[in-house]
């Protein structure tokens, strides 16, 4: 049974794979992309401590990899639908790659 994206106003269908999320693809990219940019913020100076930024690449995997599963799912997702999650596919390397620096 699909459950609707818990944000207000939004009446799209939340996909099995986010379904722990109570979110959209729409709305969990959007969420994403968000903390990504406070984490980057966060790191940009480079003093994060080891802790943190093990906590930064185990948000990056699962969040990546549940991003995988809704891509590679069957849904039919449209062309801009499709974009968003490549760009937040972006987002969560460009975010690994500030880490290495």
């Amino acid at each position: 049974m699909t459950a609707a994206c818990e944000i207000k106003g939004c009446k799209a269908e939340v996909p099995p794979a986010l379904a722990e999320y109570h979110l959209c693809v729409l709305h969990f990219t959007l969420s994403v992309e968000d903390k990504c940019a406070g984490m980057r913020r966060e790191t940009a100076l480079g003093n994060a401590p080891h802790d943190r930024q093990h906590e930064i690449m185990k948000y990056i995997t699962e969040h990546g990899e549940r991003l995988a599963r809704v891509a590679t799912s069957g849904l039919p997702l449209t062309d801009d639908l499709k974009a968003r999650i490549l760009s937040t596919f972006l987002t969560l390397m460009n975010l690994r790659e500030n880490l290495d620096r």
